[in-house]
């Protein structure tokens, strides 16, 4: 066997009322996930704050480095595995939506903040971010992307010809929003021959009730693993030759550069 990346993806409960609850669910869980030899947990969207939360977005941002981020580095090395989560990130006098991934040895590996805010209540508080994150971790080249930025075809496209094998996207998807999961963003995945791991939270959230079914892609559009509607974590081990191979099959990233799309 090639090489390998064990992937932990957590859909943790949307009703936890306060950063500080969230911190203690993620210790409690992640004993169960370093067990089953996790490389990486990746976390929905907002995780460390909560997502419908209002007001309290602006309350709850900090800095990248402030003490969320202190947390869940201490839980990344207590557990010996990275940590992706979603937080509101404070810079100046403007909130961004972010997520971060700190490794076991307290290193930031990655940080990306959301490229386009969707129509809805984050327009009032978040600016858009610029570019893009791809790092490695244990060999394995990973991109972050925010829910709506991955419903853009461009953006994966993007991130993958430049060398991503695994997307992250961490997301605060309504259970309305079923076709998004089930068939748009697992196409990503099989459009650029990558991984796609897609972190959702489970139940409901002042009034606001999330899909779950969060899962993991395969580069040759099968799916390793998807949750339900509940709390629950997914593990899958990626076999990482097959994204080359998915590549080779159909060269889509390459192909696309001869496209004549011009006539004039």
């Amino acid at each position: 066997m090639g090489r390998t990346f064990r992937l932990a993806v957590g859909q943790s409960p949307a009703e936890l009322p306060t950063t500080r609850d969230r911190l203690d669910w993620l210790a409690e869980t992640l004993p169960t996930v370093a067990t089953h030899r996790a490389d990486l947990l990746v976390l929905p969207e907002l995780f460390a704050t909560g997502y419908n939360i209002g007001d309290q977005i602006a309350e709850r941002a900090e800095p990248a480095d402030g003490p969320i981020a202190q947390a869940i580095l201490g839980l990344a090395s207590a557990h010996g595995l990275a940590i992706h989560y979603g937080f509101p990130e404070v810079d100046g006098n403007a909130i961004f939506n972010t997520a971060q991934c700190f490794g076991p040895d307290g290193t930031r590996l990655g940080i990306h903040r959301k490229l386009s805010i969707p129509p809805g209540f984050e327009r009032k508080y978040f600016t858009p971010g610029d570019g893009y994150t791809l790092f490695t971790y244990r060999d394995v080249r990973i991109a972050t992307l925010i829910c709506y930025d991955a419903e853009f075809p461009e953006t994966a496209r993007h991130v993958s010809s430049i060398g991503a094998e695994l997307i992250l996207v961490p997301t605060a998807l309504g259970e309305q929003w079923d076709w998004v999961a089930q068939r748009m963003i697992p196409t990503r995945a099989y459009e650029n021959g990558v991984y796609l791991a897609y972190a959702n939270s489970a139940g409901a959230e002042n009034g606001l009730s999330f899909l779950g079914q969060s899962f993991i892609a395969t580069p040759d559009g099968q799916e390793l693993e998807r949750a339900g509607a509940e709390t629950e974590i997914l593990y899958g081990t990626l076999e990482l030759d097959k994204v080359s191979a998915a590549q080779s099959r159909l060269p889509y990233l390459r192909d696309r550069e001869v496209l004549k799309l011009d006539n004039l």
